[in-house]
C-alpha cells in the first residue's frame, strides 16, 4: 500500500498543479480578452468617430456647394433684372418728349463747344433734325457741321475736324456713369 499512497500522492499533486496551471490559464485568456475587448471597442469608437467626421465633413461640403449653387442663381437673377431696368432706363430716356429732347441736346452742345470749338457733330437719326436745326439756329456753334447718324439712344457724339479729340455726350454714356456710380444703391434698394 505504501506505492499506491505515493503514486495517489504524485496523482493528487500533478492535479493540483493541472488545476492551479489551468486556473493560471484561464486568467491569463480572460486577461487577453478583456485586453482584447478593450482595444476592440477603442478602434471601432476611433473608427466610429472617423466616419461621423468625415459624414460631417461630407454634409457641410455639399451645403456649401448647395448655397454657392443657390447664390450663384439669386446673383444672376438679380443681374437680369438689372439689365431690364437698365434697357428700360435707356429706352425710357429715349422716348422722352421732342422738347425734352431739344433743351437737353442744346445744353450739350453747349458744353461740347466749350471743349471743342469746331467739329462734327454725331447724332441718332431720330434727333439729327433738331440737331441741324440748333446748330443752324444759334452762332455760337457756327463751327460745328452735321455728321452722318450714329446708332445711339439719344445724345450727341462730338468729333473735333482733325478726329485727335471725341466727346461721346450720348445718354448711354451718361447713363452707365450713373449706372455704376449707383448700381449698389440700386442693387440694395431692390435686393434688401
Amino acid at each position: 500500500m505504501g506505492l499506491e499512497a505515493v503514486v495517489n500522492e504524485i496523482r493528487e499533486k500533478g492535479r493540483k498543479e493541472v488545476e492551479t496551471i489551468r486556473a493560471e490559464t484561464r486568467t491569463d485568456v480572460e486577461e487577453i480578452l478583456v485586453d482584447a475587448q478593450t482595444r476592440a471597442a477603442g478602434i471601432k469608437a476611433s473608427a466610429q468617430e472617423e466616419a461621423d467626421r468625415a459624414v460631417t465633413h461630407i454634409i457641410n461640403q455639399e451645403a456649401s456647394a448647395a448655397n454657392l449653387v443657390v447664390k450663384r442663381q439669386v446673383l444672376n437673377a438679380q443681374k437680369t433684372l438689372l439689365d431690364q431696368v437698365y434697357s428700360a432706363s435707356l429706352a425710357a430716356v429715349g422716348d422722352l418728349p421732342a422738347e425734352f429732347q431739344e433743351k437737353a441736346l442744346t445744353a450739350l452742345l453747349k458744353r461740347a463747344v466749350k471743349e471743342i470749338k469746331k467739329g462734327v457733330v454725331h447724332a441718332n437719326e431720330r434727333d439729327s433734325p433738331v440737331v441741324e436745326e440748333i446748330l443752324s439756329q444759334l452762332k455760337m456753334f457756327s463751327g460745328y457741321t452735321m455728321g452722318a447718324p450714329v446708332d445711339i439712344p439719344g445724345g450727341i457724339i462730338v468729333e473735333s475736324n482733325d478726329g485727335e479729340l471725341q466727346i461721346d455726350y450720348s445718354y448711354r454714356t451718361f447713363l452707365d456713369e450713373i449706372w455704376e456710380s449707383g448700381l449698389k444703391d440700386a442693387s440694395d434698394i431692390l435686393f434688401t
